[in-house]
């Protein structure tokens, strides 16, 4: 249960670093969830090299 908590902990860390990238917050937590949140960390890293900008 613990090993579990720690996972959707750092997915949801995972998915607030992701906030500003191009899939959101969602997008970045449902990736680390379902992949580890060590490749979503860096599907983080790969996609933010260019801001979105919101209009």
């Amino acid at each position: 249960m613990q090993l579990f908590a720690l996972f959707l902990g750092l997915s949801l860390l995972v998915g607030l670093f992701g906030i500003h990238t191009r899939f959101g917050f969602w997008g970045n937590f449902f990736a680390s969830m379902l992949l580890t949140p060590v490749v979503g960390l860096l599907l983080v890293i790969a996609a933010s090299g260019k801001p979105v900008r919101h209009e």
